[in-house]
Parts: C-alpha cells; structure tokens; sequence
C-alpha cells in the first residue's frame, strides 16, 4: 500500500489468497483516488461491478488469475488515464467492450484466457500507444480489423487460440517493433511471410495449426534475431530456405506436419538449434552424417522422412544431449543393437521408431544394463526411458532391455511379431502407466513375482488382438486401470468379480466368455464403455447397469442374451447394441424416455463437434451396422448415437417414445417380429441417417414425416406387410428398389421412380400381358434359329475329331484342355 496525502492510492494485493465476491461495501470502492490496482492472483468470483469505472485516477489495474466472471463491464472505458489493463486468465464471457478503444493512454491490454465472443472491436485500433495486446485463448471470430494498422508501437502481439479467419493483413509488415508474433490454432489463410522479411527485431514467430500455403521465402536470414520460429501443422510447401537454418540465435524450428520436399543438409544449420522438428512431411533421400554436428540438440523429430534405403543408427549417437528422439516411419530396413544405441545418450527420455522394419534387436542382461557415462564422476548409471514406442517394426522378441527401465511411462511394442508370454516382470516397472502389447501372437502371461498387495499405477492397458487363452487375468482386472482392451483372443472362463473400479473402458469382445455378466460391474461408477460383443455370455438383459450415469456405449451383440427388456434409464447412454441375441417379449412404448442425452447431445454439439472418446494415449472403437453394412470406427465421435436392437426375437409395436431421440443417427429395427405401424414419430429424428426396419411384420403406410428426414441416406422397409405409396423427397427417391421389396402393397409414383417401373404399378408389371407373350415367341424364334445351325456344325466338327485329329486343335483342345477343365468341375 502506497499513500500520499493522507490518500491511498497505490493498493498492491496480489498473491494474497483472498477470495469472495467484490461488491459494492467493499472498502476498495471507497478509494477514489487509487492510481494502481493489482489483485492478481487470487481467488476473487463473480462479476465486476460498473462502479469500478469510477476510479478516474487509475492508471494500472491487475485482475488477472482470478475467477471473475460475466461480461467485462463497459465502464472500464471511462478509465481514461488507464495505461495497463491484465484481466488474463478469468471466466469473462460476451463481446470485447467497444469503449476499451476509448482508452488512449493504454499501452498494455491483456484479456487472454478467458471466454470472449465475438469479432475484435474496431475501436481497438484507437490505442495507437498499446506495446502488448493478448487476446489469446478466447473464442474471437472473424478477421484482424484493418483499424490495427494504427498499432505500429506494438512489439508484442498475440491472437493465438481463437476462430479468426482471413489473411493476416500486410501491415503487419511496417510493425518494425515487433518482437513476438503469435497466431497459431487459427484459420488463417494465405503465405504472409513476405511481409515479415523486415521485422529483424521479431525474435518469437507462431503460426501453428492454421491453413497457411505457400512456400518459404529464400531470404528469410533477414530475421536475423530469430530464437523460436514455429509454423508446424499447416499447409507449406517447397524446400526449406538453407538461409533461414543458418539464423546464428535461432533455438527452436518446428515446420512438422506440412506438406514440405526436397532434401536437407544439416550441416550448415545453426549449431544454437535446440529443438529440430521436421517430422510428416515429404522429404526424400538420406539422413546425412552431418546432422551429427547438431550437438545442441534436445529434440529431434525427423518422423516419416522417406530414406528410401537402410539407415545407420550410429549417426544420432553424437547428439548426447538429446532427450527426445522421434524416428518413425523412415521407410527404412535396419539392424538395430538397442543396448549399444542407448547408451550414447545421456538424457534420453522420450524414444520412438515405430514403423520402420528392424531386422534384429539384441537382448540385453540384467547383469549388463544400458548405461550412459556420468562427466567428471567416472561412474556409470543406467538410462532411464519414460516413453519407448516400437510399434509396428516387424520385432519377434520381447524387448528385454526394458527390464531396467524404472522409470518407464508408456510402452508401446504393438503391431510387432512377438509370441510366447509376457514377462512376469514388465508389470514390478514402478511407474508404468500405458502399456500397449496389441496386435502380436502373445499366448499368455508369466506369473506375476510380486507381494499380493502390491498395486501398479497403470491407467491403460491393451492386449487385443493376440492368442490370449485361458480365464482373464485376474491380476491385470485388478489393475487401478481406465482402460482394459482384450479384444480378440481366446479367453475362456467367466468374468472375475474383482474388477477395478477406476475403469472407464472394459472391451473383451470377440473372445468365449461364458456365464453372466458380474453384477460388479455396478460399482465401476465411471464407466463409460462396455463391449462384450461375439462371446458366450447367457444372462438376462443387464437392467442394473442403468445406475452407471456416465455409460455411453454398450455392446452386448453376438452373445446369448435373452428374455425381455424393460424400461430402463440410460441418461448418458450414445450408443447400445444388442443384436444377434434371443430378448423377446415387448417394448413398452415410453421404452426410450429416460434415454435424455439422445434427447439434447445437439445443444452441445459445438461442444463435442470433432471430439472423440477416450483420451490422448487411447481411443474406443467398434463395429457398427451402418447403412446395411458392417464398419469399423477406429475412433468414436462423441456426437456419433446408435440403437441396434436387430436379430431378436422382439414383438408388438415399435415404442412411439423412438421419436424423442432427436439426435439419432443409426436405428436398427431389423429382422425381429414387430407388428404394427411405423411409429409417425420417427418423422421427428431429424439427425437419422440410417434406417433399418427390414423382415418384420409392420403393416400400414411409411410415415409421409419420413421424407422429410434430410440425413436420411440409406433405409430397408423390406420383407414387410407395408402399404400404400412411398414418401416423398429426395431421400426416397436415390434408394435401391430392394429396400421396399416383399411389400406386395407398396405403390405410387415414387415407387415407380425408385423401380424403374416406366409408369406401371408394381402389380401391373407382375400381371402377364400380351407384350410380354410376344417378347416370349420372339425368343424361341431366335433361339430356334440358332439352335439347327450349331447341331449342324457339332456334327460335322465331331466327323473330322474322329477322322483326322488335327494337330492344332489337338495342342489346343486336347489332353491338357481335358484335365484342366475335369480339374475345374471336381
């Protein structure tokens, strides 16, 4: 606290771990003549008050690091003497207050992190003072107003985060000081790096995940005061300029993920470089020995460089400071010694070289370690690995080296040719959190050598798709685990009842699980996903599972299911298979009611829009039937819904309650015994894209409603009792004539559309007319007339085999033609 005159006017609260609200008794409101405000740092809520525009003194106001929320409150811009406005990291939401461009003294102006609307005022570029503007990490739209070309002071600009569109506007050119640039994860267009060439101040440059195109420039050295230049995920094109490697401060350079060719020479690169990342674009040829001059490197990311050849390991094993190497997808066929390449590093941490074939890896001892050389002790200890990926490398044996590996995070040796069982002591690795065996021949597991009470940290764990046999391991059930993925192997037995709670993916589909579903599963409170698909589970319909509010997917298809289903609440529940089993009985017609997030998922679309399940290190996948066919999604959408109640033995009406799931996209009513019409609410599942309601019972009309279903891309109302015409629209008419087949009373114009039927009814076409008896007399006229000819010449083919037996048609036709085709008809 600063006082003069018996006034406050400097109030410095930062960091005070203060809290509440800031309402109109607050003692701050009644120092009026406060110059300098700071309460940064706190945990201060709900909104700011109008009256703060009342300090007309203040020069400096620091809200930042706080929990504020509402809108910014238009009365900021009566604070005319204000030079630095933090309201960073906050909750703030609506539009950005035009009446901020009204404070003309302003030099910084920082409202990032927060959830700001909207396009960028127009006013803003009034402040032609402002040295640093941050509007990062909202959720602004539109394009950078022309008003900022006005902001020629600003040496620190950063828009990153945000849905702004448009190019960067040339201006930007003359912002001669301008140290920091930053607009990554954007989508912005066009190649604007011509108009930089001469911001030699510019130190930091981010253009990450936008759109730019284009190539780089050739004289990009004229930023000669680059230190971080990162431009990854975008769509540049061309070589990369030797001129702008050679920048002497340049740190980091990150151009991975664009669409970049040609070849590098590492060697005239600036020995500053820090972090090289290159990887997924289209470079050729060979990875020079030069790049062994980049002692400075920590990371290193040359993923997918096509080498087009064998590769020698060795050139990295100069680079000892490195701590994370990504080398995948390099095209290459080589001999790898994974003790001997370890041990040239001291830092190592992070290692990928996943998809590339390695021929051989060597096993290493327990006695004989991978060790790394400590400077100046002359000691030796072990290197430690957090991350290993050697996925997909055509590797037959189990990687033994990671017995030493204590500090080991994620392991994934899947897509690998490995057999035999799993080594008792990968699951003693203290810290282990992510092991993916996936995609191998494993057989089993050794025993696990440690105490009963002893319990892993793993999260995820996958051994789908090996030779798994025997019960599920109860030890890895066990597991303190988010995720367990086993599908496709030969597991037999029950479930165990010990399952761990923490799970929120269990996959064993595609095994021989037998017996029923343990009532266990109930306490798994954070389940999300259940698939026991293609086992032989005989249980009932597991109602009990409805009180897990957080499941959304259940497969419980291909097994013995049976009995009825009633009327259960699934709020959270996106999709739900249960096809190729035997229920029976009745679905009540408010069967569906309690089924709410079918009901709303569309009011969080944006939400969700372009998100799947799961997490960074794993995704959920399985099979759908899908517009009559079978497709598997790798990953799932968090928007993507399904019902497929197929292959049953279900009968009565179809619930009219079906019409609530408005943000339906996949019904599968096929193949049951259902009777009755079709529901007129189906006519309100505005998101359906697929329909399938073949070999039923249901009689009556197709509901008109239907043909307003705009997503509706692919139905079968085949092998019904329907009748009457078909609906009309678009949707209708582009459908195979065998979605409406075995309905004897279909007709109208739309059928005769969908059918081809040239304005015949179908019961016309069926009736014999004296057209088609015409058509029938004709044929055998021409068949006649074809028929005596061709006796006439067997006939005379058969003398001349008998007589002569020419040679040609002998080599031709004969003894070899005979066995061949003898071969063919067995």
């Amino acid at each position: 606290m600063r006082c003069q005159v018996w006034n406050v006017i400097e109030l410095n609260l930062s960091s005070s771990c203060l809290h509440g609200l800031l309402n109109s008794k607050s003692n701050i409101f009644s120092l009026q003549n406060l110059r300098f405000l700071d309460l940064s740092n706190n945990h201060f809520s709900g909104q700011i008050l109008s009256s703060l525009g009342n300090f007309s003194s203040l020069t400096t106001l620091d809200l930042s690091e706080n929990h504020f929320s509402g809108q910014i409150p238009s009365s900021l811009g009566n604070l005319l003497h204000l030079t630095s406005l933090d309201l960073t990291d906050n909750n703030f939401v609506g539009d950005i207050p035009t009446s901020l461009g009204n404070l003309s003294h302003l030099t910084l102006l920082l409202l990032g992190a927060n959830n700001l609307v909207g396009e960028i005022p127009f006013s803003l570029g009034n402040l032609s003072h402002l040295t640093d503007l941050t509007l990062c990490e909202n959720d602004l739209a539109g394009e950078i107003p022309s008003s900022f070309e006005n902001l020629s002071h600003l040496t620190n600009l950063d828009l990153s985060q945000n849905n702004l569109v448009g190019e960067i506007p040339s201006f930007f050119g003359s912002f001669n000081q301008l140290v920091s640039l930053a607009v990554e994860e954007n989508e912005f267009t066009g190649n604007f790096l011509l108009i930089l060439l001469n911001l030699t101040n510019l130190s930091d440059l981010s253009l990450s995940r936008n759109q730019f195109t284009g190539t780089l420039p050739p004289n990009m050295s004229s930023l000669s005061n680059l230190v971080l230049f990162y431009a990854d995920a975008n769509a540049f094109t061309g070589t990369i300029p030797s001129s702008l490697l050679n920048i002497p401060s340049l740190s980091c350079f990150d151009l991975s993920d664009n669409q970049l060719n040609g070849n590098i020479e590492f060697g005239n690169i600036s020995s500053s470089l820090s972090d090289l990342l290159l990887g997924n674009n289209n470079f050729r040829g060979s990875i020079h020995k030069s790049i062994s001059k980049l002692v400075n490197l920590y990371t290193l990311d040359l993923s997918h460089f096509n080498t087009q050849g064998s590769i020698n390991f060795s050139i990295f094993s100069d680079l000892k400071l490195l701590v994370d190497l990504h080398l995948s997808h390099l095209n290459t066929t080589t001999t790898i010694d994974l003790n001997t390449f370890l041990s040239s590093f001291k830092s190592l941490d992070t290692l990928d070289l996943s998809g590339n074939h390695i021929s051989a890896i060597n096993k290493s001892s327990v006695s004989n370690p991978v060790t790394t050389a400590r400077p100046g002790l002359g000691l030796t200890n072990p290197l430690l690995l957090s991350r290993f990926n050697l996925s997909g490398c055509g590797v037959t044996e189990f990687p033994e080296f990671l017995r030493t590996q204590q500090t080991m995070e994620i392991l994934d040796i899947s897509n690998n040719k490995i057999n035999g069982q799993v080594p008792g002591w990968l699951w003693t690795l203290p810290t282990l959190d992510y092991v993916n065996l996936s995609n191998n021949t494993f057989t089993g597991f050794q025993r696990l050598m440690v105490p009963s009470s002893w319990q892993p940290s793993m999260n995820y764990f996958s051994g789908a798709n090996n030779n798994f046999t025997g019960n599920l391991p109860a030890f890895i059930c066990a597991f303190t685990l988010q995720a367990l993925h086993l599908r496709k192997n030969h597991l037999s037995g029950v479930f165990p009842e010990n399952i761990s709670e923490s799970l929120k993916s269990l996959d064993v589909g595609h095994n021989q699980l037998v017996g029923k579903l343990p009532r266990s599963l109930v306490r798994i409170s954070s389940l999300e996903v259940l698939n026991v698909e293609n086992n032989k589970i005989n249980d009932t319909f597991p109602f009990w599972l409805s009180s897990l509010e957080e499941l959304q997917v259940l497969v419980l298809r291909s097994n013995a299911f049976h009995g009825p289903m009633q009327q259960t609440r699934f709020p959270n529940l996106r999709i739900i298979d249960v096809s190729h089993n035997h229920f029976n009985g009745t679905l009540p017609s408010d069967f569906f009611v309690n089924w709410t997030v079918m009901f709303l998922l569309g009011e969080n679309e944006d939400q969700f829009n372009g998100e799947y399940m799961g997490t960074s290190y794993y995704s959920d996948s399985i099979v759908v039937m899908n517009k009559g066919l079978e497709m598997e999604m790798v990953r799932i959408l968090k928007i993507f819904t399904s019902v497929d109640f197929s292959r049953n033995k279900f009968e009565g009406e179809i619930p009219k309650s079906i019409g609530l799931l408005k943000e339906l996209h996949v019904l599968n009513l096929s193949s049951n015994t259902f009777t009755g019409h079709i529901p007129s609410s189906m006519g309100k599942l505005r998101e359906l894209e697929s329909l399938d309601v073949a070999q039923n019972k249901l009689s009556g009309d197709i509901p008109q409603d239907l043909g307003d279903l705009s997503y509706l891309a692919y139905m079968n109302f085949s092998h019904n009792q329907l009748v009457g015409p078909l609906p009309g629209g678009t949707q209708f008419l582009t459908q195979n004539c065998s979605s409406f087949e075995e309905n004897a009373g279909h007709f109208g114009p739309s059928l005769e559309k969908v059918c081809d039927i040239h304005g015949k009814t179908m019961q016309e076409s069926e009736m014999p007319g004296s057209e088609e008896d015409e058509e029938e007399v004709i044929s055998w006229i021409a068949a006649t007339i074809g028929f005596i000819p061709g006796i006439a010449f067997g006939l005379m083919m058969g003398y001349i085999l008998v007589c002569y037996k020419p040679e040609w048609f002998m080599n031709v036709f004969g003894k070899n033609k005979s066995r061949s085709t003898s071969s063919t008809t067995r």
